[in-house]
């Protein structure tokens, strides 16, 4: 008779849990870079959930879960009079922030916006600095806020170089959960051992599926997903700070850690190889490259594959405006990661359907020359049939140096190129834009438009005096940097 058993010889935790722990215990963060495109990040993140205000869908999801609920020292969420605990308050944040699809983006193996772990970072943050004040202790000031969001958008962005969640059909938003998850701790003040625990958890917990984003079950849980994933970062945080203990082997423990059961099991031929084989790859280490390469989101509120489409859109709509009757065919030429998460035929049910379909994002800016959030909206899709008239005459094709540009280090492209053909024969030039307004080739160009972005955002809630006030803080970085947390945070309440 065979007698099988398991080894209960309990493991080191695994060398990336242990890397991920080390880089926010110990980096500090020197890069001038990294330090103004956090600012930068901070003030587009805020305007964009300031608009996020503007849609009832979004704000049927904040408040507290029980509503009247007092919380002292509550965290606050920009843009409103809620004070929440601060688990709570990260899924609001998050979730304003993420609505639009308008913060920033990373697009490797992995897709993400890094930008969607500041809901955790804000709201413990806001709540530890409150806390502190009244212990007598030494507030947080905003140099800890940016600092958290630098490594944030590190450890998300790192993971999603050469590791493709979305190939194994599972959301990026587990690498939020994981980077919220790693950075509040440290806010928390974690021991090594406690941080190790945190991120073991995030490994071993249930993880978001894709579902909603692809066709045909496209909806508008992928605008709060982030929201949920960072506030989950924050419990995992919590629970290790009250000393739950860890689970070391989370990723590489045989059939039951993460990289038997969620990272290779849809793969056959990879799960018959060896663990090495199987495990995350990082081409380089933690440090301050995410933030200083993040791609903005400046033009149009549109799923950052598109962006340059619809700038090419842009550009040929004085060519096609009174000639949209007249269109044979429109040849839309983009990348492959364009093509496997944002081309889609065939009706759109909502606007978070239409807000990550090229075809869509391309023809209303050939139509209209301009694309706003309001266009994804259900009143005007049903009031202008001729979005969907043009979106049946696109052919959507791959150019393979656009994909392989897409992933080289020093390029990083978002590349798309649009011809329009009539019926008479004759045709519009093809209009290619390789980087899109929010590339780092365009910073220069870029960021005076953020800034006005930003200060459009403060208007739509805030008077003219605040609207300055907050825009002159968020200008200055070492007036910024020296911020309490918690007055920074007054300047955003209703």
């Amino acid at each position: 008779m065979t007698v099988t058993f398991d080894l209960s010889e309990r493991p080191d935790y695994d060398q990336v849990i242990q890397d991920v722990a080390d880089y926010v215990l110990t980096y500090k963060v020197e890069s001038a870079e990294a330090l103004d495109t956090a600012r930068n990040c901070l003030m587009d993140s805020l305007g964009c959930g300031l608009l996020a205000l503007r849609f009832p869908e979004c704000t049927k999801h904040l408040g507290p879960i029980v509503e009247g609920t007092s919380v002292p020292n509550g965290a606050r969420v920009p843009g409103t009079s809620l004070r929440l605990d601060p688990l709570k308050a990260a899924w609001d944040i998050g979730c304003l922030v993420r609505w639009l699809d308008y913060n920033d983006t990373w697009l490797a193996a992995e897709w993400g916006h890094p930008s969607d772990n500041l809901g955790a970072i804000l709201a413990v943050a806001d709540h530890l600095s409150q806390q502190r004040v009244v212990r007598g202790e030494t507030q947080l000031n905003m140099r800890a806020v940016l600092d958290a969001m630098i490594m944030a958008h590190e450890i998300q962005g790192v993971f999603a170089l050469d590791n493709s969640f979305n190939r194994v059909g599972l959301d990026h938003v587990l690498l939020v959960k994981l980077a919220s998850c790693a950075v509040t701790a440290k806010l928390m003040g974690a021991s090594r051992e406690q941080l190790l625990s945190a991120i073991s958890h995030v490994f071993v917990d249930g993880q978001a599926l894709r579902t909603y984003r692809h066709a045909p079950n496209a909806g508008s849980r992928k605008s709060w997903a982030a929201g949920d994933a960072s506030s989950r970062g924050v419990r995992l945080a919590d629970i290790a700070m009250r000393g739950e203990m860890g689970i070391p082997g989370a990723l590489s423990a045989s059939q039951w850690g993460f990289y038997d059961v969620l990272f290779s099991h849809t793969n056959k031929d990879l799960a018959l190889k060896p663990l090495e084989a199987r495990q995350f790859s990082f081409p380089q280490g933690f440090g301050s490259y995410v933030m200083e390469q993040v791609l903005f989101k400046i033009s149009f509120p549109a799923e950052f594959h598109a962006q340059t489409a619809c700038e090419a859109a842009v550009v040929l709509h004085p060519q096609v405006k009174d000639r949209l009757h007249e269109i044979a065919r429109i040849v839309i030429t983009t990348h492959e990661s364009a093509i496997r998460i944002i081309s889609k035929v065939g009706p759109l049910a909502n606007p978070a359907d239409r807000d990550h379909c090229i075809q869509y994002m391309t023809a209303v800016p050939l139509v209209f020359g301009n694309l706003v959030a309001e266009h994804y909206e259900d009143d005007f899709h049903a009031a202008n049939p001729i979005i969907d008239e043009l979106r049946e005459k696109m052919e959507v094709v791959e150019d393979e140096r656009y994909s392989r540009e897409y992933l080289e280090a020093d390029k990083r492209s978002i590349a798309n190129a649009i011809q329009v053909f009539f019926k008479d024969g004759s045709a519009t030039s093809q209009v290619a834009v390789e980087y899109p307004l929010g590339h780092r080739r365009r910073r220069a160009e870029g960021i005076p438009l953020l800034e006005d972005k930003f200060k459009a955002s403060l208007a739509t809630r805030f008077t003219t005096q605040r609207s300055a006030q907050i825009f002159a803080l968020c200008k200055d970085q070492a007036a910024l940097e020296a911020t309490p947390v918690q007055r920074f945070m007054d300047m955003w309440m209703i």
